[in-house]
């Protein structure tokens, strides 16, 4: 009777899935920390605004990479940093993508110059959830765009050009000088 051996299981292989595993859980992680942090939130206040349904305790272990979150607790957790579940997770800092969107030239690699003045203004964004019409979903909608693109989620204020002003005007159809004084007018601007 022959005996049949068992094919030897390549431990190498899982091996590096786990490191892999590991190392992404660690990047998501930091990425998660690096979000709360820059939102000016401490553990126990991200556990308070959630109803404790994010515990510190768990969400710590999220940001030191020893636990995995999972997809469906990322999206709660976007939505409750009012963030695209996207922006929770690390970019490949490789890819054109990722080196366009952090305003380097992709051709070149290199720091691309800002070409726009000196000329910005400050939005409140707290006060814009409290507009009502149209405006404001525009308006939502083009400032959000720019924390995206970058990566700037403090959700009090955001500082844009005075490009991007006319960007707004030309949406709403009327001068910038208008737009700036309608800013003004539903209480968003704020005094540099």
């Amino acid at each position: 009777m022959a005996v049949m051996e068992k094919a030897p299981v390549n431990l190498d292989d899982d091996e590096q899935e786990e490191a892999a595993r590991v190392a992404y859980a660690r990047a998501v992680g930091s990425r998660l920390r690096a979000m709360r942090k820059q939102m000016r939130l401490s553990l126990q206040a991200v556990e308070a605004m959630s109803d404790q349904e994010f515990k510190a305790s768990v969400l710590g272990a999220y940001e030191r990479g020893e636990r995995a979150i999972s997809v469906p607790r990322l999206q709660r957790l976007a939505k409750l940093y009012d963030v695209p579940v996207d922006q929770l997770l690390p970019n490949d800092d490789s890819s054109p993508t990722a080196r366009w969107s952090a305003g380097d030239d992709a051709s070149t690699g290199r720091r691309s110059q800002p070409a726009f003045g000196a000329d910005k203004v400050a939005i409140d964004l707290t006060k814009l959830h409290s507009v009502s019409g149209p405006e404001r979903d525009l308006l939502r909608r083009f400032l959000s765009m720019i924390q995206v693109h970058r990566q700037d989620f403090n959700g009090r204020m955001i500082t844009i050009r005075a490009e991007d002003v006319r960007a707004i005007a030309c949406l709403f159809g009327v001068t910038p000088d208008s737009m700036g004084a309608r800013l003004d007018e539903l209480g968003l601007l704020v005094a540099l």
